[in-house]
């Protein structure tokens, strides 16, 4: 799982959550847009569990916007 941001050409930054399966480089989820809270991302993660199974293990880095209680207690499935 990761972010990213960049921006259009209008100024405004958008941000992507992605999560890719680091065994075949495959993206599970994307979301983009210009903030995603972090209901938001529960929904997606979700979302992919629902579409494919629960991950073994999640990797990510330990940046500010995995700090969110709601993203690690709000899925029961994770």
């Amino acid at each position: 799982m990761d972010f990213m941001s960049d921006q259009l050409a209008s100024g405004k930054t958008f941000r992507t959550f992605n999560v890719i399966d680091d065994y075949n480089r495959e993206a599970l989820a994307i979301e983009v847009d210009l903030s995603l809270p972090s209901l938001r991302l529960i929904r997606a993660l979700d979302q992919m569990i629902e579409w494919r199974r629960k991950p073994a293990a999640i990797r990510c880095e330990s940046g500010p916007e995995y700090i969110s209680q709601s993203l690690w207690t709000g899925s029961a499935r994770i």
